[in-house]
């Protein structure tokens, strides 16, 4: 999301490239500039760990801010958006509630419909759930498998919603310390890893592994 950055290594968001330009016909890049940032950026949505929705403004406005003031959408179309994603996540009845007035669980349902509201390529999720008091995590769980269930939107969860990720995901990549330790599909992940560290935190989380 450019919120930090790389050392080194490429990004791409379909064939674009988000933190550096292609300058010359051998293929050297330059860095990005703040224009071309924004291009890239536009195509990515973010719900982050602590929801981080605007506290001043009720649930229906914290939706409809970004598609006005970036998309430059009228306030009736972005508004019979946003009616539309609040129901969709359940939280029609509270648009005109305040985030204040919200269980953990609605805030991050509202932050999913905010992101969803600007229609991203790519959909960030940061260990949205890990805020939550644990009967309210099944509420947004519900909410991202449908999603992932109903919609062509690539979504790259940082998880350790361990079964979650391993009915949902069709890539699943294990970090260690900072690095790559396990990638490749669910089944073989989760039943047939091979990195001692994998099979280890899978047993500490599922109990098997």
């Amino acid at each position: 999301m450019t919120l930090t950055k790389p050392d080194s290594g490429r990004i791409y968001v379909g064939d674009e490239p988000l933190w550096h330009m292609e300058d010359t016909p051998g293929g050297k890049a330059r860095p990005a500039n703040a224009r071309h940032l924004r291009k890239a950026r536009s195509r990515i949505g973010m719900v982050f760990q602590h929801f981080n929705l605007f506290n001043n403004m009720n649930v229906l406005r914290n939706v409809t801010e970004a598609p006005v003031h970036v998309q430059k959408k009228s306030r009736s179309e972005a508004r019979e958006q946003a009616l539309e994603l609040l129901d969709m996540v359940g939280l029609a009845d509270k648009a005109d509630s305040f985030p204040a007035q919200l269980s953990g669980g609605q805030k991050q349902r509202v932050a999913i419909a905010r992101a969803l509201a600007l229609e991203p390529d790519v959909m960030l999720f940061d260990e949205v759930t890990s805020a939550l008091d644990p009967e309210l995590v099944g509420e947004v769980l519900s909410i991202l498998r449908k999603l992932a269930r109903d919609t062509q939107m690539t979504m790259l969860f940082v998880t350790h919603e361990m079964r979650f990720a391993k009915d949902v995901a069709d890539r699943v990549v294990f970090f260690d310390a900072g690095s790559v330790a396990e990638e490749g599909a669910p089944k073989k992940i989760f039943t047939e890893p091979e990195n001692p560290r994998t099979q280890e935190f899978l047993r500490a989380v599922l109990g098997d592994g």
